[in-house]
């Protein structure tokens, strides 16, 4: 019986995944807000992924509206500050839902703070079935709780959908000792180990994400998100990146 299920056609590395992208990705050349060609491009990338078989869920910053962090560091409350933060990325969602149905692929945003008017509310077995029916799921809101960043909010996701990895697209092919932009002599990694990530303190996320998945057995896999055709590449093994896992 055809249960909407689409039919794996590719042979992956990582077929669920969480991809975790800034909201700065949202802005294009801009200096603020989003920007819909910018959006766009995305989604081409994330729906040939998805045709091709894998069961993708998003979570995407919203640094590129507003920043908790900085909302705090004026004299803001942290809470309501985080609060902020939080709405900025069901915006960023809403917008990334909004390209990918324009180009044909059925997208789901689920907020993790209730607004049901916008968006469905964050449930995990209903995020899971809509995963295995193709859809792509984007979770809004991070964790609901203020103090958590984006990055902690998508590696809880991730766990929560059993994911076989998360992978976080970047504007580098993979993670260096130092920014490659300010230092060309900076050494980038194939491989690393998440308390090597931890010791010497490589920003990939914070702390509080990489323990979680590393607790979690969930590889973290950084790659160029801005290169053509990048994420069919890192699903299939083939693409150039950094993967973070057990040793």
């Amino acid at each position: 019986m055809d249960d909407g299920s689409p039919s794996p056609s590719t042979n992956f590395r990582f077929r669920r995944v969480l991809l975790k992208i800034s909201g700065e990705a949202l802005m294009g050349a801009s200096s603020f807000g989003i920007d819909m060609n910018a959006c766009a491009n995305l989604a081409r990338g994330v729906a040939a992924a998805s045709q091709a078989g894998a069961e993708i869920c998003l979570v995407i910053g919203g640094g590129n509206i507003f920043r908790g962090l900085a909302g705090a560091a004026q004299g803001m409350d942290r809470a309501q500050a985080d609060h902020m933060g939080m709405l900025a990325t069901v915006m960023n969602a809403l917008a990334m839902q909004s390209a990918l149905e324009q180009i044909g692929v059925p997208t789901r945003v689920q907020s993790a703070i209730p607004m049901p008017t916008v968006c469905e509310q964050f449930i995990r077995r209903k995020a899971i079935r809509h995963m295995e029916k193709g859809r792509i799921v984007i979770f809004a809101a991070g964790t609901g709780n203020p103090y958590f960043t984006t990055d902690t909010g998508a590696a809880l996701r991730a766990a929560e959908m059993d994911c076989d990895a998360m992978l976080k697209g970047t504007q580098v092919d993979g993670v260096y000792s130092e920014d490659p932009k300010k230092n060309p002599e900076a050494v980038r990694y194939d491989q690393l180990d998440y308390q090597e990530v931890l010791a010497r303190d490589l920003r990939v996320m914070d702390a509080s994400a990489v323990s979680l998945l590393r607790d979690s057995d969930i590889p973290i896999v950084v790659f160029d998100l801005h290169e053509p055709g990048a994420l069919n590449k890192v699903l299939t093994g083939e693409g150039v990146c950094t993967v973070i896992g057990n040793s």
